[in-house]
């Protein structure tokens, strides 16, 4: 899959369409349509796509500058998908990826895969040396937790009844 560089964005030509597909930087006017692109997954929660509405609007307003990324996945002017990753404060080289998500008429078709490329080779290129990602137990969660692992992520940890009663952190790590 050929890549190039072209105006801050980065260029994927899609193997099995003829479509040019570019994962670019985020920005205000994304806000809205990756909040409803969420919510469309049917897999957040109320809350959570409230918590992704502050954690973007958040990004402009500070945490772009403590090294905070959040990129979007485009093709033909439609928005099929973004990511949001950012360094742990406090470690040498471990980030962490707080969001992946794709359209729920896009999934399964390796846009995820590829956002989740594109992350780990930007975080390489920070001299980050791992990826932590958190998700949680709950069934519907399970195709997620399938993905990390098909992307050779290790599942590490899991913390009881984190995020509520009966509902586990699964941590999951690649090492870069």
């Amino acid at each position: 899959m050929p890549i190039s560089a072209n105006q801050g964005a980065v260029f994927l030509r899609i193997a099995d369409q003829s479509m040019n597909a570019a994962i670019r930087p985020t920005t205000p006017t994304d806000i809205d349509p990756l909040v409803q692109l969420a919510e469309r997954t049917l897999v957040f929660r109320p809350h959570e796509i409230e918590a992704l509405r502050e954690v973007l609007v958040d990004f402009f307003k500070l945490n772009q500058q403590y090294g905070h990324v959040a990129v979007t996945y485009e093709t033909d002017g439609k928005i099929l998908g973004f990511a949001y990753y950012a360094p742990n404060t406090m470690t040498d080289g471990t980030w962490a990826l707080y969001w992946i998500a794709v359209s729920q008429q896009t999934q399964a078709k390796g846009i995820g895969g590829q956002l989740l490329r594109h992350t780990e080779d930007d975080v390489r290129t920070k001299k980050g040396r791992q990826l932590l990602i958190e998700t949680s137990s709950l069934p519907h969660y399970e195709l997620t937790r399938k993905f990390y692992l098909k992307h050779h992520y290790q599942q590490v940890a899991i913390v009881p009844d984190f995020y509520a009663e009966k509902d586990d952190m699964v941590i999951f790590r690649k090492k870069l």
